[in-house]
């Protein structure tokens, strides 16, 4: 089943190594460019104390956030920590270019 489709902004808005964060449905997102050129998303909320992620240090080379609140490290093509003391995934969303713009699948 196909979810909502929303556009977070132009590619040109979004250069590598850079980060945006959205809300859509209520939620908090962050969409993260990496070094790679790879586009990913994942929700700004820390499975270990709700802490936000998107205001945690962005490793472009590596692709993880670091929470900022205990520094568990979070694998932001997966969701999955990396290190303790999270433990469960976040959720991850599909992220893509269209026509120059980066959509995000809700």
């Amino acid at each position: 089943m196909a979810g909502e489709q929303i556009t977070v902004c132009a590619i040109d808005d979004l250069p590598q190594g850079e980060m945006r964060l959205i809300e859509a449905d209520g939620r908090k997102i962050g969409v993260f460019h990496c070094t790679d050129g790879e586009l990913y998303a994942i929700e700004d909320r820390c499975s270990h104390d709700d802490g936000p992620l998107a205001e945690g240090e962005f490793d472009t080379a590596s692709c993880t956030v670091e929470c900022p609140r205990h520094g568990s490290l979070f694998d932001l093509r997966t969701g999955r920590p990396r290190s303790l003391p999270a433990y469960r995934p976040v959720e991850t969303f599909e992220v893509r270019l269209d026509d120059d713009e980066v959509k995000l699948e809700l």
